[in-house]
């Protein structure tokens, strides 16, 4: 594959191509305001998005393969060990010549939807590579397998975990519709585990036929797998609320093994999906609930106007009683409130310490905090969730209130007007393990493309290849780690401005 396969192949030009070049993917990430060209700091937008650009080079310079994960119609999924890190990732290779020109739209749409996702249940994506011959999405490893794995062994699914999993997949599809983003391929080979164990963490992957719509539209292209597409898909006459009925049927299989909707050809199948008779009658239904039957049964309305919203599904009884009481770790709370960070550089360091250096394992009881306090399941954290959170804490609404206008002072980094899901991992994390010597040293040698040891402004532009900044920009910010003015970044002052914007 690419220059991995030993062949020799010629590279394209190696300047650094942003997304801009595919239906301008850089536009969320503008300045905010003019007046920052005046400012000593350039302001920016601070978010996961602005590490995802599209970058041509030798992939075999960064990554090295270690497995073969799978194969598709146009190219390979492998495992692969990030060089400078040691990092595990996994990475889709497309062939530029298997694929035509829309199919590499949907497959820049794809990367445009997941860069601007921060939801712990939806797959990181971390770069876009491109040589002569191929694409390569890089993208979190999930060594957890999919749920249609889990489903095969049944006796390791029980209702309780089958609703534990379910409201994930809702916080996830919530969260989209929220933003107005169908996903429209919903199926448990989409569903994977962040890694094996106990306590998993569900991850929504493949937005390759996701689609951004506006309020009160409604989608015609008849997209998506037969036995998992709503009636109105059929129809070709539908909006996000195909989302639901595909989550129905994936509730259906967990609880009994079977589709709900089958056919010996597509019309019968067809017909029968848009019939709706769902059958619990066999006995493997014996030992599952009403609730869980009346829950399959509200997801699969045929009438998508009568059918619940995910708003609606993640407080239905089923849900809501076999929900987990997670605890919410008071010492992480005070390192919320304490949280303080003046350098939007900084911000984005730690942001990328977060998504691309963190493992699952860290992450686990930070999620489990963020899901307690999201009490509307929508991904975010309104100040009256987190209000309500330190009431419970203090039981003094004056000093809640105070805390939490100072948390979004310093965490709502993007000034968006809630604490999305990055921004709180970064603040509500233990300072020592965020900023551990470690971790240091593998967010420097991500900047240190090259690995001479520092940092170059041409280094710093590339890992922040999202952002949409003219020259007099980037010397600013490049000139607040560059703090001796010699033209480069060393280790240590690549860790002075952390420690010097961080204190809890």
């Amino acid at each position: 594959m690419g220059s991995c396969n030993g062949q020799p192949k010629r590279m394209v030009n190696s300047k650094r191509e942003s997304l801009t070049t595919f239906h301008k993917i850089q536009e969320a990430s503008t300045i905010k305001s003019n007046k920052s060209l005046v400012k000593q700091r350039t302001d920016f937008k601070v978010a996961p998005s602005i590490f995802v650009s599209l970058k041509s080079g030798d992939i075999c310079q960064y990554y090295e393969i270690e497995s073969t994960l799978g194969e598709g119609t146009f190219g390979r999924v492998s495992l692969v060990k990030q060089k400078s890190t040691n990092i595990f990732r996994a990475m889709k290779q497309i062939a530029k010549d298997k694929i035509l020109a829309c199919q590499r739209e949907k497959m820049i749409q794809e990367v445009n939807i997941l860069k601007d996702l921060d939801h712990p249940n939806i797959v990181n994506i971390y770069e876009l590579y491109q040589d002569e011959r191929y694409y390569y999405l890089i993208t979190e490893y999930l060594s957890g397998g999919e749920l249609f794995d889990k489903i095969q062994q049944r006796n390791n699914l029980n209702e309780s975990m089958a609703a534990n999993y379910m409201k994930q997949i809702l916080n996830a599809v919530n969260y989209c519709h929220q933003r107005n983003l169908v996903h429209r391929d919903l199926k448990p080979e989409n569903i994977l585990f962040d890694q094996r164990g106990s306590e998993q963490i569900i991850k929504i992957i493949d937005f390759g036929t996701a689609k951004q719509i506006l309020s009160n539209t409604q989608l015609k292209q008849k997209t998506g797998t037969p036995y998992f597409i709503a009636p109105e898909v059929i129809d070709q006459n539908y909006n996000n609320k195909c989302d639901i009925w595909s989550c129905g049927v994936i509730l259906y299989i967990m609880m009994c093994g079977k589709p709900p909707f089958k056919g010996n050809n597509v019309d019968e199948l067809y017909r029968n999906i848009k019939n709706g008779y769902v059958d619990f009658t066999g006995s493997e239904w014996y030992d599952v609930s009403q609730d869980a039957k009346s829950f399959i049964s509200k997801l699969l309305v045929v009438d998508p106007v009568k059918r619940m919203s995910a708003e609606q599904a993640l407080k239905d009884n089923w849900i809501v009683s076999n929900k987990r009481i997670e605890k919410i770790n008071t010492r992480n709370l005070e390192n919320l409130s304490q949280f303080h960070n003046s350098s939007k550089l900084g911000s984005a360091i730690l942001q990328l310490i977060t998504t691309q250096i963190m493992t699952s394992k860290e992450k686990k009881e930070l999620i489990k905090g963020f899901s307690a306090i999201d009490k509307n399941g929508d991904g975010l954290l309104s100040k009256d969730e987190l209000i309500q959170c330190y009431m419970e804490m203090y039981q003094d609404e004056i000093k809640c209130h105070q805390i939490v206008n100072k948390i979004f002072k310093y965490s709502d980094v993007d000034c968006s007007g809630t604490i999305e899901y990055t921004e709180f991992i970064v603040a509500y994390s233990e300072l020592q393990n965020l900023m551990a010597q470690e971790k240091l040293e593998k967010a420097f040698k991500l900047f240190d493309k090259d690995g001479n040891g520092t940092i170059s402004k041409g280094e710093l532009q590339e890992i922040f290849g999202g952002l949409a900044l003219n020259e007099n920009q980037w010397d600013n910010v490049f000139s607040e780690l560059d703090t001796n003015g010699d033209g480069v970044v060393t280790f240590q002052e690549f860790t002075q401005l952390l420690m010097k914007d961080n204190n809890k």
